[in-house]
């Protein structure tokens, strides 16, 4: 039944794939936009396309989009296809890898080692057009298929945390993503060139808490797994009423917002109920166009269903880097993440360094975290009753190569490890320097010709 799933998703993507290329085929030129007033705002000038712009300002470019209202670097390449018809901008994103995953395969009779073959994925698409002469209105949504095609209990993950299943808690276990991961919209005013004001609301959505999530930070691009500090830094990505307002000024934005604390049930394919119980504050700056960085800060209700008297404070701050290289597809890209999760009494920390270098066909790429997670967590309250919290060290290393381009799409293949150094106290449970393993093949779109190149055509 998996493999029926399986074929059906990768089938759906190729038919999106070939639409989206003949779309793109049809498009004609169109005139140059002005250019911007000063270097220091880095607003890019669309050399063929005025719609090509941010989505919640029309002075900036697209290649700052994050998840939610999030801010990448401006020279943040873009893998989407994209497609003008009247006043409306199409884009589609996409990504569906096919892996077999094997956690903790050196100490195969212990806790968390678990083998299995699964298709972790997501699709992304948005429309966006003008309203008026300062008016910006956009349409977006975000599905995928995870519940079928990796499981309702989601997929192996040595050491991660977080959500449920059958009424027990996820342990070193990801949960799956909910079918409707984001419908959403956003419209923006621009005041002028050097300030933008916008809303966004969402059903569900993303809050103003947090860097671009990991499924969509270009760092993490080429890794299948979530990161082990999801829930200390991004896991509100998907929440079910999702209110946000903000400012930008030049290179500075502010965002608040109101949303629903209780993350997404395990019946993946519903609604849940919007409460919209909690709130949370989001300082950008995006000095250069290489760099993105914020400070956010959440205060969330009662975010875990078998917790429900537990409430959280998230605080998290991130540096977000991207450079070209020279070619439009040789880059660098990385990012510096810190999340903390203050709960009944105990204080968490996460830290999460990861940097992929793409080469043309070739990239390889690397993350290491370090957490404090409690024993509660990983349920092993009762055999660890003299200890509260324990510290986990993963580093991760990875290489893949593209097999094939084709109507503007890449398919690759790579493999990645990551081993663990770990508390001693969790050693009698999961052993002495666990490791994991994967291989996968990925099909996403291609790098968009010039997407590199945005930001410094409108410097």
């Amino acid at each position: 039944m998996k493999k029926k799933y399986l074929t059906a998703i990768i089938g759906l993507l190729v038919a999106k794939v070939a639409f989206a290329q003949h779309q793109h085929d049809s498009m004609q030129p169109m005139s140059s936009a002005s250019k911007t007033d000063t270097m220091r705002e880095h607003q890019h000038e669309m050399s063929d396309m005025p719609a090509m712009s941010h989505s919640f300002s029309r002075n900036l470019p697209m290649n700052r989009n994050g998840s939610g209202t999030s801010w990448h670097p401006d020279h943040t390449p873009m893998y989407a296809y994209m497609t003008h018809r009247n006043k409306w901008m199409y884009m589609l994103h996409y990504s569906v890898f096919l892996r077999y995953t094997s956690q903790n395969a050196n100490n195969a009779s212990m806790r968390g080692s678990d083998r299995q073959v699964d298709a972790p994925n997501w699709v992304m698409g948005m429309a966006q057009r003008p309203v008026g002469r300062r008016g910006l209105l956009l349409l977006r949504a975000m599905l995928s298929l995870d519940a079928l095609t990796v499981g309702r209990g989601g997929y192996p993950l040595l050491f991660q945390t977080g959500e449920s299943f059958q009424g027990k808690p996820l342990i070193d276990r990801q949960h799956p993503h909910d079918l409707f991961s984001e419908l959403s919209v956003g419209y923006s005013y621009a005041v002028n060139r050097q300030v933008d004001i916008y809303g966004y609301v969402g059903l569900p959505g993303e809050p103003a808490l947090g860097p671009p999530a990991f499924m969509h930070r270009i760092s993490s691009f080429n890794n299948p797994d979530a990161t082990l500090g999801h829930h200390w830094q991004d896991a509100t990505h998907i929440l079910f009423g999702v209110a946000t307002v903000g400012i930008r000024y030049k290179w500075t934005k502010l965002d608040v917002s109101s949303f629903t604390g209780r993350e997404p049930d395990e019946h993946r394919f519903n609604i849940d109920r919007p409460r919209f119980d909690s709130y949370s504050y989001r300082l950008s700056i995006n000095p250069s166009p290489a760099l993105a960085l914020q400070f956010s800060q959440g205060f969330i209700k009662s975010p875990e269903d078998l917790h429900p008297e537990d409430d959280v404070v998230r605080t998290t701050a991130s540096l977000l880097h991207s450079k070209p290289l020279g070619p439009a597809d040789v880059y660098v890209t990385s990012a510096l993440v810190w999340g903390q999760n203050q709960a009944h009494g105990k204080t968490e920390n996460s830290w999460l360094a990861e940097s992929s270098l793409q080469w043309g066909w070739l990239a390889a790429y690397g993350r290491l975290e370090r957490l404090t997670k409690s024993t509660e967590e990983l349920g092993l309250e009762m055999a660890l009753a003299n200890r509260s919290l324990v510290t986990i060290n993963a580093l991760t290393l990875g290489v893949n190569g593209r097999l094939v381009r084709y109507g503007g799409s890449d398919l690759v293949a790579g493999l990645q490890v990551t081993g663990y150094q770990i508390d001693p106290a969790l050693r009698a449970f999961y052993g002495n320097m666990p490791l994991s393993g994967e291989v996968y093949i990925r099909l996403t779109p291609s790098l968009m010709a010039g997407s590199m190149g945005m930001a410094a055509r409108k410097r």
